[in-house]
């Protein structure tokens, strides 16, 4: 019997990092957009809106697909970025000299490892030790800065790190697997805390039902989902996390990978930042803990019965559902006792 503990242990630690981080961002979030939320109608726009993306993606030409994801990608670094980015002067230093460190080894190691193999990677090396030359300047900078106001100077090192190491080395072996998951994950848990601040529980709750009957639609009916993901693969972005089977299972092509969307990541970091709001932290990490049980008893499924593709939004409700069942059940019983108890 085959199985896998590495995407449910991942998915657990996402989730897990997003409702902890949730409850000190938030507040500033809210402050950025204005105390903006989303409404029922706004989550069942979004959700028609998903849909039809999916739908028509293998249809869009790869150019556009991949100048859209980076631009949005780019942009969801910099905002977030910039809306932190009011620290006092030594973080402000110590955020620059990290890039400034950063863009010199990826440009120096680049330039020995891959060329003149690859000839184009020296163009990426030259564009790092930019952002290299750029991250000192900013270092220089904060010394004579007297106020902490938002740094939109700093909010771009992030985005031109990421927009170069795309660039120039997607089709070097530093991408994939280690840069691709790393770059995946950072954007799943930074979507989840930036859109998950727009959610209540009301509109969590009719999105989260509505994207999984879309999403059961996209996988199981239409198949969709499927030729969108075998569409952009080739692109090498991190729109997916993908990661080794563990314990290992092979076929005749070699070691069985595992991969899930970001779409699902922010699905479960959404649920879960919502129950931490609506029930407390015990109960959202008692819902991250149920969401990877229920992703783990799903992919055993999948890998016995050797299935090609499967709703990642139902294997991750299905957790939920149960867990935020038995906390409500839980509250009811303890009313009820506290009603009925006798006064002393």
């Amino acid at each position: 019997m085959h199985f896998d503990i590495t995407m449910p242990l991942t998915l657990f630690g996402v989730v897990f990092l997003a409702v902890l981080v949730s409850g000190k961002v938030e507040r500033k979030l809210k402050t950025a957009f204005e105390e903006r939320e989303f409404k029922v109608k706004d989550a069942v726009v979004i959700v028609a809106i998903i849909a039809v993306a999916v739908s028509v993606m293998a249809f869009v030409p790869l150019m556009a697909i991949m100048t859209l994801f980076l631009l949005a990608y780019s942009i969801l670094l910099f905002t977030f970025t910039y809306i932190f980015s009011d620290f006092n002067k030594v973080t402000s230093k110590l955020f620059s000299g990290v890039f400034f460190i950063v863009s010199f080894l990826a440009a120096t190691i680049s330039l020995f490892t891959f060329f003149p193999s690859d000839a184009f990677v020296a163009y990426g090396a030259a564009a790092l030790y930019s952002l290299c030359g750029f991250s000192l300047i900013t270092l220089l900078y904060e010394e004579y800065r007297g106020c902490a106001k938002e740094r939109w100077y700093s909010a771009v090192l992030p985005s031109a790190l990421f927009v170069f190491l795309y660039v120039f080395f997607s089709r070097t072996p530093i991408w994939f697997p280690y840069l691709l998951n790393t770059y995946g994950l950072v954007f799943a848990v930074l979507i989840t805390l930036y859109l998950g601040s727009l959610f209540t529980w009301e509109t969590s709750i009719v999105f989260a039902g509505l994207l999984t009957v879309a999403d059961i639609v996209l996988v199981l009916v239409t198949g969709s989902m499927v030729s969108a993901a075998t569409h952009v693969s080739g692109l090498g972005l991190p729109i997916m996390v993908i990661l080794p089977i563990f314990p290992q299972v092979t076929s005749e092509w070699g070691a069985l990978y595992m991969s899930l969307g970001l779409g699902d990541f922010f699905f479960a970091g959404l649920l879960a930042v919502q129950t931490y709001k609506k029930f407390g932290k015990n109960a959202a990490f008692l819902s991250a803990a149920a969401m990877a049980i229920s992703f783990f008893l799903f992919e055993m499924f999948i890998l016995n019965f050797n299935l090609r593709a499967f709703p990642g939004t139902l294997m991750i409700i299905c957790g939920w559902a149960l867990a935020v069942l038995l906390k409500v059940l839980k509250d009811k019983n303890v009313r009820a006792e506290s009603a009925t108890s006798p006064l002393p």
